[in-house]
């Protein structure tokens, strides 16, 4: 799922409905309808969103692996450097010593894991976002506890705006409006 650019003048679809269930049938009925672009938006964490709206991108975790990966060898080889290029030669002490250079390399690991998830998560989300469309539709807001929203986006292959508003009132949207972009493109 990738949101429309600026340059998409219909930023998409934005249904309401009265019910977490609605919202996950809605989702289930229009991605076997042939709509791939969607998203939902829940006042709380909803069991079964993620698989009805067939979100499966595991770029992250990757990104965290690899992060780690890159993390762990900088810190080992940091370290291999370190006393290759400044030698202290006490007591018969090896210049490399795997087991004293875990801790370090552990913890470079750590470091490298944390940051390529959290920079890879910001990146992939396009945060920070001070503005997004739909804050501007009219029900939408921060104070709603008891609203879930289904959103069908302009980029949609499948995406007409008449058509896609009428299809989310058959599913039992309780309100539909279109979402323009604000946005100047760049």
């Amino acid at each position: 799922m990738i949101e429309p650019g600026a340059h998409i003048e219909t930023f998409g679809v934005l249904a309401e409905f009265s019910s977490g269930e609605d919202l996950i049938e809605a989702a289930k009925a229009a991605r076997k309808d042939g709509y791939r672009s969607l998203d939902a938006y829940t006042p709380f964490p909803m069991l079964g969103l993620t698989e009805a709206l067939e979100l499966n991108d595991n770029r992250v975790p990757w990104l965290t692996l690899g992060g780690g990966i890159v993390g762990a060898a900088a810190g080992y080889l940091m370290q291999v450097y370190t006393n290759h290029a400044y030698p202290i030669p006490v007591g018969n002490r090896p210049l490399v010593a795997p087991q004293a250079f875990m801790l370090i390399t552990f913890e470079m690991m750590v470091l490298g894991a944390v940051l390529a998830g959290i920079l890879g998560m910001l990146v992939l989300n396009r945060l920070p976002r001070l503005h997004h469309p739909v804050f501007e539709a009219e029900r939408f807001g921060f104070h709603a506890e008891d609203r879930f929203f289904l959103v069908v986006f302009g980029n949609d292959a499948r995406f007409h705006e008449e058509e896609s508003s009428g299809f989310l009132k058959k599913l039992g949207a309780t309100q539909v409006e279109t979402l323009r972009n604000t946005e100047e493109p760049e």
